[in-house]
């Protein structure tokens, strides 16, 4: 049995329809439903009912996913044995990424190959999703770990979706707003905003849902936005994500009618990683899963 074929329809489980899964692992939809048919057929055992509404497993099909999470992850333990053998840990790798996924992602990769993988060296540059994107184009750097603009990729890059968190607001303990479970887009009009630097997506997500906001501060860093806030600057919009816990009296707040945010890694269409690059990026893919599983277990307990 070919492991791939598992790992696709364990994707297909997780994201819930087959587009999902393709685009989680940087194939076609076709290949994805094509694979998953040929594992069926491999087992002889229906694992998954399509509808309108996306992919769901069968009885069959629940009962063998950690069967099959253990076979991928065997898999994935061997490759990486091996690799290491090959001498692919002294390599190098650059990695790009705006502030809430240096923070939250890339950060602790970087943590476990210093401690773990002294012989691969890395750089990484922090910045804009546009100016990640750009600069992956340009062949300057292997991969990025970015929050997904608006717009499609461009020409010669392919987008990886990570995980998502909803869009909310930062507010001093004290606020006046503090006290809600939610606030709207409306809220925001009556109150100064410190968001992130122009560019940036939520910057072009605040100036889509709020007419002329009263911008006071544009950091470059979530770290620096919850400081601010901290400090009474004004209210801050910010992703759901787990960042700079240290930063006392502040809560956040979910903006009711906002869209997630979502975070993705990018990488070039035509280029061929290299061994060292393709560990990074799994264990990317990992502490992304790692950050999944933890907000899913919070919002259902």
């Amino acid at each position: 049995m070919r492991v791939e074929r598992a790992r696709y329809f364990l994707a297909a489980v997780e994201t819930g329809s087959l587009r999902s899964a393709a685009a989680r692992c940087g194939v076609s939809q076709p290949t994805v439903g094509q694979q998953i048919a040929l594992l069926e057929e491999e087992l002889d055992v229906v694992l998954m009912t399509r509808s309108r509404r996306g992919v769901r497993p069968t009885a069959a099909g629940q009962a063998l996913l950690e069967p099959l999470r253990r076979l991928v992850a065997a898999e994935e333990a061997v490759r990486e044995s091996a690799t290491e053998s090959g001498g692919a840990y002294a390599g190098g790798v650059h990695i790009g990424g705006v502030s809430v996924t240096a923070e939250t992602i890339i950060a602790p990769v970087v943590g476990h190959l210093r401690a773990h993988r002294p012989g691969l060296r890395f750089t990484v540059r922090e910045g804009a999703s546009a100016d990640i994107e750009a600069a992956v184009l340009a062949g300057d750097l292997d991969f990025g770990v970015i929050t997904t603009p608006s717009h499609p990729a461009r020409a010669g890059l392919h987008r990886v979706p990570l995980i998502s968190a909803p869009v909310g607001v930062l507010a001093p303990a004290d606020h006046p707003l503090a006290g809600r479970d939610h606030v709207d887009w409306a809220d925001l009009a009556s109150w100064p905003i410190v968001t992130m630097r122009a560019g940036t997506v939520l910057w072009d997500v605040l100036h889509r849902h709020v007419p002329r906001p009263d911008v006071v501060v544009q950091a470059m860093s979530a770290r620096t936005l919850k400081v601010m806030v901290a400090q009474g600057a004004g209210l801050g919009l910010l992703g759901g994500f787990d960042t700079s816990a240290d930063i006392p009296d502040v809560v956040w707040l979910p903006v009711r009618d906002a869209a997630p945010i979502r975070l993705c890694l990018v990488q070039r269409k035509d280029s061929q990683p290299s061994r060292a690059a393709l560990i990074v990026r799994r264990l990317i893919k990992a502490r992304a899963d790692e950050l999944a599983d933890r907000a899913a277990s919070v919002e259902h307990p």
